[in-house]
């Protein structure tokens, strides 16, 4: 029995896809990452119980805060993006969250800037709140310890692939870190959205693209980019493709983070040797049905895609584009 809904929500299950591709899929990932952060704060006397946190949220990680406040007895507030919808919006305000949400900005480096720059206001007239900083404290990676000990027992002993959408860098990178210090052999894949400054694609756009949570128009500091071996750059065409056929091949309902995890990892599967490959699904399909599953016409047979593979950055393009990381990182700063 779970002494809190945080407790239930927060577990992830793990689905056979094909006896050697699993999906982890979460309810609402981010949970996990609060609820360790939060215990991690409350044990080292860095806040106490009646507190306030404080951070910024394009949505997950807001209700994950939210809950996570609500389980330990503190108080919440979220500086959230237009991206916050009407129904977290409703929850927020049921559970007390105290909510604010930027004026809707031509871009996504305007609208961050704008939720840091009022998180510094609020802070200024209230020095007892605590920042959480999601995308630069590493205590968010401390409750992905507990995902990564079950994966290093449930999957098979062996090489493992690793694959994930990357925004704070918090879930990706801490089921690596966790799963080597276990001794796990684990090759790790990000996928990312064209105009993300986070590996380097802030000079293509995509205009189409509405993933929340990954990628960045700021640089995040809890994104280790020394721990991953390939990266993926994929369009909205390409994550919806991969969305409905992730619904339709297995019946995971999950967001188009998920659905482009689920087409690189057929790829990167497709060209390596024996191994398990691990994709993460972060949230469900729920908040991504008119913007895009209803759209589910526009999808590609999966089958017939394929990435442009890259050794420069220069060479990103549309549609899918893919790279050694650490060869094009080495290029990057040689250059």
């Amino acid at each position: 029995m779970h002494p809190h809904i945080a407790e239930a929500m927060k577990q992830p299950d793990l689905v056979r896809v094909q006896p050697d591709l699993l999906c982890l899929r979460f309810e609402t990932m981010k949970i996990y990452s609060a609820l360790g952060a939060v215990r991690h704060l409350l044990d080292s006397g860095a806040v106490r119980p009646g507190d306030t946190l404080i951070d910024s949220s394009s949505g997950i990680y807001a209700q994950a805060l939210a809950l996570a406040c609500h389980r330990y007895g503190l108080h919440c507030h979220i500086v959230g993006s237009t991206t916050v919808d009407r129904t977290l919006r409703v929850q927020l305000e049921i559970l007390g969250v105290t909510l604010e949400q930027v004026e809707p900005s031509q871009n996504l480096r305007l609208d961050q800037e704008l939720r840091v720059r009022r998180i510094s206001e609020i802070l200024e007239d209230n020095p007892s709140y605590h920042w959480m900083r999601q995308y630069h404290d590493e205590i968010h990676y401390y409750g992905y310890r507990e995902v990564a000990g079950s994966l290093d027992r449930e999957i098979p002993a062996g090489a493992v692939t690793l694959v994930g959408g990357v925004g704070s860098g918090a879930s990706t990178g801490a089921l690596a870190t966790y799963l080597r210090e276990a001794g796990r052999d684990v090759s790790v894949v990000g996928v990312q959205p064209f105009g993300s400054v986070t590996f380097g694609s802030e000079h293509v756009s995509d205009p189409d693209m509405i993933i929340a949570g990954i990628g960045s128009a700021i640089a995040f500091r809890n994104v280790r980019h020394a721990l991953y071996d390939r990266i993926h750059w994929v369009n909205f065409e390409c994550a919806l493709s991969g969305s409905v056929e992730l619904l339709r091949s297995t019946g995971i309902f999950a967001g188009l983070s998920s659905g482009a995890a689920y087409l690189t990892t057929l790829w990167e599967r497709s060209r390596r040797g024996p191994r398990t490959y691990v994709f993460i699904a972060a949230d469900t399909g729920h908040r991504y049905v008119d913007s895009a599953f209803a759209q589910h016409h526009r999808a590609h047979d999966i089958d017939a895609l394929s990435p442009h593979e890259i050794t420069s950055l220069d060479e990103l393009r549309h549609p899918w584009s893919t790279a050694s990381w650490p060869d094009v990182s080495a290029s990057r700063h040689g250059s």
